[in-house]
């Protein structure tokens, strides 16, 4: 049997065997404040619950609460245009299933990454935020007011319960620095 290698496929004589493609993080501005809501009055442990991604929830921020176009969502979430409207399809499906059906709401994970990394200097208490595109080629190393090298990464609300890293959902295909 001869397997062939062409770009994500692998071929044998037999079957053709595809590859997954690589997750794309979607880029969110914030973390929600709120991420549990149910319907009043109804036990919880007697409640379905929907799961919103935090990509969801970034996605009916953008489009329904700023009331951007999605063109300008897409390119804030750095995601195609197409995408965009998957993601948010979905979470308007959910939170119409929530809604209608009496379900409770949970924001959590997802495949994201945060737009802006904030570091705290330890020595004077500084803090500073880092864009993501500065952290290609990996985080601060020292503090830009003392040149201290104590610094140390702040996570947004929300984050880093449950060992999900500064400002990433699920850890799939993890980058290293």
């Amino acid at each position: 049997m001869c397997y062939y290698n062409y770009g994500h496929r692998f071929i044998n004589t037999q079957k053709v065997y595809t590859m997954p493609r690589p997750v794309k993080w979607r880029r969110v501005a914030e973390m929600p404040q709120v991420n549990y809501f149910k319907p009043a009055g109804i036990p919880l442990r007697v409640l379905d619950e929907v799961c919103l991604s935090v990509e969801e929830a970034e996605a009916i921020r953008l489009k329904d609460l700023e009331g951007l176009q999605q063109e300008e969502c897409a390119e804030r979430m750095h995601i195609s245009r197409p995408t965009f409207h998957r993601v948010l399809e979905s979470a308007r499906q959910k939170v119409a299933d929530a809604l209608l059906k009496g379900k409770a709401i949970r924001i959590a994970g997802g495949n994201f990454e945060m737009a802006m990394r904030r570091f705290r200097c330890d020595n004077d208490g500084q803090e500073w935020d880092v864009p993501f595109e500065a952290m290609v080629d990996g985080p601060p190393v020292a503090c830009p007011r003392c040149n201290s090298l104590n610094i140390q990464p702040v996570l947004p609300l929300g984050c880093g319960f449950g060992g999900r890293g500064w400002g990433r959902g699920r850890q799939r295909g993890r980058r290293s620095w």
